[in-house]
């Protein structure tokens, strides 16, 4: 979870690029090799601020700029979200890409290997939903009480800390707009319900699962779930970590992505 794009502060590095039909951010080497960057429901580009760090002196780095919160054309839906994520895809021309994801992100990384595989290169999941999610819910019980929320943003880490007053007051605001509670709610319940376990054994793209080990929203089984059903998966864990492993340990998370990424760009 982080500020949504309406309130964001860009870091300089990171260039909003405005086409018609969709928004993006890009960073990194030009000429590197594609990863593309999906944040997730109450996600935002600066979910990705530690890429750079990692990832902009080898990769070509995009991060879709998904309208969740604003009025767009684009449905609230899995496959509306899909869809945009494809359309940014093949209108940037870009060759097939890494495609990284947390949370929701994962989801549509996903679904983006199922809809359009020849845009895959590889996946790397990160507490993503699809097989089971523990997060707000489907109905943002008391989502008026400002404790409440602060409480479910907290859950979202394994250090607490990481849940300041900025990123609670972001999401209280966000909860209770009706407008863009409505379409989180919409999203956040087809993803509830939307199994991708049947066909998870047909994406073929290799793929790396990095996991916190104390994800409470997607706990530890469900990462193993994951590893079992994709046939080219590998799985790490991270301790003391919870749902967001590229926020809350960096350092540790791209080291574990780094030696996958440098056999798939071989």
């Amino acid at each position: 979870m982080q500020p949504s794009p309406e309130t964001l502060k860009v870091a300089p590095s990171w260039e909003i690029v405005e086409r018609s039909a969709y928004r993006f951010a890009r960073a990194g080497t030009p000429e590197g090799p594609p990863v593309v960057l999906v944040h997730g429901l109450f996600g935002a580009l600066s979910n990705w601020d530690a890429s750079l760090q990692a990832l902009a002196p080898t990769y070509a780095l995009y991060v879709p700029l998904l309208p969740i919160y604003e009025k767009s054309p684009v449905e609230p839906t899995l496959s509306g979200l899909t869809n945009y994520l494809v359309e940014f895809y093949r209108q940037e021309g870009l060759p097939p890409a890494v495609w990284m994801g947390n949370s929701l992100g994962g989801h549509l990384a996903l679904l983006v290997a199922r809809t359009a595989p020849q845009a895959v290169k590889a996946l790397v999941l990160t507490g993503s939903s699809g097989l089971f999610e523990e997060g707000m819910g489907s109905t943002f019980p008391r989502r008026s009480s400002y404790e409440y929320v602060a409480e479910r943003v907290r859950y979202t880490f394994y250090d607490p800390r990481h849940a300041t007053p900025a990123l609670i007051e972001e999401v209280f605001t966000l909860v209770n707009d009706n407008y863009k509670a409505l379409r989180i709610l919409k999203i956040a319940r087809e993803a509830q319900r939307d199994f991708v376990g049947p066909w998870l054994p047909h994406i073929q793209a290799p793929t790396c699962l990095i996991w916190g080990l104390n994800d409470t929203i997607t706990p530890v089984r469900v990462a193993y779930a994951f590893y079992h059903l994709l046939p080219k998966a590998e799985l790490h864990f991270i301790d003391s970590c919870g749902h967001a492993p590229m926020m809350e340990q960096p350092e540790r998370f791209y080291a574990l992505l780094a030696p996958f990424l440098q056999r798939i760009w071989v």
